[in-house]
């Protein structure tokens, strides 16, 4: 389908987009934590980019299996299985994940902290997985062509 360094590479920018949304998902929630917004504002704010979250890591893990990268697949799928269930398992009269009822009446407002950060220790470390596999495939070959008799060809 696509050469295996723009996959890496596409995944590399949805790797970085999600870790810099997740940045943004700790700081609203510490916002909020301080008291600096209300929990209506903060949850409309982290429910707009859940289906966005989702869905561009569900884009990426189709890209890598239509590629035949198993490993990068088989690591994303669990993260993306996750994030399904996440969707899945609210309540249809809630606002989405991050419901202001349930923020303060049942306290999970620590649970969506512990979670977001674990979701930015899986994200930073696959976006190095995903750096080493894009490097390992810019790499592939032998560009220098260094096989031939003592000639050196630095053409690509």
């Amino acid at each position: 389908m696509l050469p295996e360094t723009v996959t890496f590479a596409i995944g590399l920018i949805v790797y970085g987009a999600i870790l810099f949304l997740l940045i943004y998902y700790v700081l609203t929630l510490a916002d909020l934590e301080c008291d600096y917004l209300n929990a209506q504002e903060c949850c409309s704010r982290l429910n707009f980019w859940v289906i966005p979250k989702f869905g561009s890591h569900l884009i990426l893990c189709v890209l890598l299996l239509l590629g035949g990268h198993w490993i990068m697949f088989f690591l994303n799928v669990p993260m993306v299985t996750w994030l399904g269930y996440e969707l899945y398992k609210q309540p249809r009269d809630s606002l989405g994940v991050y419901d202001p009822v349930d923020i303060h009446s049942r306290g999970l407002l620590k649970v969506h902290l512990r979670n977001t950060m674990i979701y930015l220790g899986y994200y930073f470390v696959m976006f190095f997985i995903g750096l080493y596999f894009m490097i390992s495939a810019l790499l592939k070959g032998d560009p220098i062509r260094r096989h031939e008799e003592g000639e050196i060809i630095t053409d690509f």
